[in-house]
């Protein structure tokens, strides 16, 4: 058992879980921060330096995406929690399918089927 701070993570599997939830949650409200000040919040704007982020793609609208993936996690909540794990928590197949108690297989059809999903909420347009 993992304790720090009050939190306390039954394995490894269980810390990196939570540690996405986290990530998603900075990333969220960061965009919506990001919004607030561009329309005069007087908010203190803290940059986060987006070349650090670990991704080759797009920018993403973190909120238009947080948006999709709620009510992808409604239709499927495992779906939801798959993109979680490996697109905010950096989790690999197998480690999200530790975490998840499922097999790799699971997690690469559910990753698959929750990417092209994602990609037509988003873009309005068919994966190819």
């Amino acid at each position: 058992m993992i304790r720090a701070k009050g939190i306390e993570c039954k394995n490894r599997a269980h810390f990196f879980a939570l540690c996405a939830q986290i990530i998603r949650r900075i990333l969220v409200d960061h965009a919506r921060n990001q919004g607030r000040v561009k329309r005069g919040g007087g908010a203190l704007q803290v940059t986060l330096d987006e070349a650090l982020l670990p991704t080759n793609a797009t920018p993403v609208d973190m909120l238009a995406l947080d948006e999709a993936l709620a009510s992808l996690s409604e239709i499927d909540p495992r779906k939801g929690r798959v993109v979680e794990l490996r697109f905010f928590g950096g989790l690999s197949v197998e480690e999200s399918a530790e975490v998840l108690k499922v097999s790799p297989e699971t997690v690469m059809r559910d990753w698959k089927m929750a990417k092209a999903w994602l990609f037509r909420e988003l873009t309005g347009k068919q994966a190819s």
